[in-house]
């Protein structure tokens, strides 16, 4: 009889939540390392947080280190110091992003809206979300006949680094031949195009930054009618259905 009321009472325990398990659960939340980094962020020492919230600044350092376990009335006091909701202390934070694109994955595109392309390139990041910048491997073929490259502007800024042979690059009013190993960054926003000088292709790494460069005091002048004669970039499909910006 007392070896089943042993094995009952085990039972009722594998059913309830152990304190360790609990420990382990409030350890995986970080909410020390949470709070610390919204004070850091606003550059907010242990003794303003401790007279904005009613708390002790000892107290508040063993709350960062881990080393006790908040309350929701302590937690709320400092939620509501840095404008956030309790539920920014429980929630899941994102994996850092992490991403692998192998060679034998990506998809060689031509240049767009122009027959035949003068370049042809790769997308290094369409497997990343939301990404804040492309980055491209392009390869830049000999123009034949003497033909001038077709000029394009898109947001942001680019930045172009030569692996191998020669490229001419037209930035406005500027030129520049680049030889392998130059790299050239400028505002995207201004017609720019490319032109292979050398016998052989010419391949570079290119990374568009989509920021907005911060607008210059511009003379109020009447606009001119009539559409814009240079286009900005396309998009093109990479074979799996995902769109990637051309440079």
């Amino acid at each position: 009889m007392g070896d089943l009321a042993l094995i009952k009472s085990e039972e009722v325990h594998k059913t309830q939540a152990d304190p360790e398990t609990a420990e382990r659960f409030i350890e995986e939340k970080r909410i020390g390392e949470r709070i610390r980094r919204l004070r850091l962020k606003k550059s907010m020492g242990l003794v303003e947080l401790g007279k904005r919230t009613g708390l002790s600044a000892s107290f508040l350092s063993q709350l960062e280190t881990g080393r006790v376990v908040p309350t929701l009335r302590n937690l709320a006091r400092i939620a509501m110091v840095f404008s956030k909701d309790l539920s920014y202390f429980f929630e899941c934070e994102p994996a850092p992003v992490f991403r692998i694109h192998r060679r034998t994955e990506r998809v060689k595109m031509p240049q767009t809206g122009v027959e035949p392309p003068t370049y042809f390139f790769e997308s290094l990041g369409y497997l990343v979300p939301d990404r804040h910048m492309d980055p491209y491997y392009a390869e830049f073929i000999p123009i034949e006949g003497g033909a001038e490259p077709k000029a394009h502007i898109h947001p942001g800024s680019e930045f172009l680094y030569l692996l191998g042979g020669e490229l001419r690059l037209r930035h406005g009013d500027q030129e520049s031949t680049l030889a392998a190993g130059d790299a050239a960054y400028f505002d995207a926003g201004t017609p720019h195009s490319y032109a292979c000088m050398g016998p052989k292709p010419a391949g570079a790494i290119i990374v568009t930054m989509h920021h907005t460069p911060a607008a210059q005091p511009q003379p109020l002048r009447a606009a001119a009618p009539g559409p814009r004669s240079v286009p900005s970039a396309a998009k093109a499909n990479d074979g799996d259905g995902r769109q990637v910006s051309s440079f």
